[in-house]
């Protein structure tokens, strides 16, 4: 047999060799693949849920931010009028996020019911209520200078002062003193409160303002485990639901505030990079 025979006939047996080892080899390639492809896909199942679960986390936060929003508000209304306050629902928060943008909560927050603000402003309307008779009596007494009649003004102060406190009525510094002396502590707060608080002027406006800093405090100091990118962005719209108390209007023109902060904000905050005043400063605030 020729070199040339010997070597062709080699050739063939090795083609037949391999044939059968690649045949094996491309199943098991796919089939390797396609395991690769399943653990990438468990894994985003993954990060899609723990993303989802710490979103449901911050739902908790925004919505115990709004009733702690709520608290400070009632505590700072005590201080200058003894009202019965109650929130009419509880917070509601839902979270999304946004491809290419972040992340966004919408949040529920519920109306106020205060009887004793609505039933002082209602009395009051168009200069014929009970402030303004106070003040029409105190106004007297002064003029009249009678020692009789301002003593008994004085024990009238003990029981309505807290009424007309921002207002300039009962409510000076004597009669919060009297009050401590006569031990009516269980009727007004032992701490006078401050004259120029607006919050019965305007309490929605207060309470919408106690509420849009507790949601900011609460994206500042909770939002790490959300995961945002530097360039995302958290942002939380909240508006007042329109249900109508048993006193008082319906709130049906409740402006909506949307707070946002960069990713990029947060991290600095959380670096240390930059005070809590100055995040503060940076997260942006709009009213709609």
């Amino acid at each position: 047999m020729s070199a040339t025979v010997s070597a062709v006939i080699a050739s063939l047996a090795f083609g037949v060799a391999v044939a059968p080892a690649a045949a094996q080899g491309a199943p098991q390639q796919a089939q390797e693949q396609a395991r690769a492809n399943a653990r990438r896909q468990n894994q985003l199942a993954r990060q899609q849920a723990e993303s989802r679960y710490q979103i449901l986390v911050m739902e908790r936060v925004l919505e115990d931010a709004v009733e702690h929003g709520a608290s400070l508000w009632r505590d700072r209304l005590q201080v200058v009028l003894p009202a019965q306050t109650l929130l009419l629902d509880n917070a509601r928060v839902i979270g999304y996020r946004i491809e290419d943008y972040g992340i966004f909560f919408n949040v529920e927050v519920p109306s106020l019911e205060t009887t004793m603000t609505w039933a002082v402003r209602t009395l009051d309307q168009n200069e014929l209520g009970l402030e303004s008779a106070l003040k029409a009596v105190k106004a007297h007494i002064d003029a009249s200078g009678d020692p009789n009649l301002d003593q008994a003004w004085r024990r009238v102060e003990l029981q309505v002062a807290p009424l007309g406190t921002p207002g300039g009525v009962p409510g000076d510094a004597n009669a919060v003193s009297a009050r401590k002396v006569s031990g009516s502590a269980a009727f007004a707060p032992d701490t006078a409160g401050d004259p120029t608080d607006p919050i019965l002027s305007n309490p929605e406006e207060v309470f919408r303002a106690e509420v849009v800093q507790a949601l900011i405090d609460s994206m500042l100091d909770h939002s790490s485990a959300l995961g945002l990118a530097a360039n995302e962005w958290l942002t939380v719209g909240a508006r007042r639901n329109e249900v109508r108390p048993r006193i008082g209007p319906l709130d049906s023109k409740a402006p909506t505030f949307v707070i946002r902060v960069r990713g990029s904000e947060l991290a600095a905050f959380r670096a240390g990079q930059i005070s809590r005043e100055d995040a503060i400063k940076r997260v942006e605030v709009r009213v709609n």
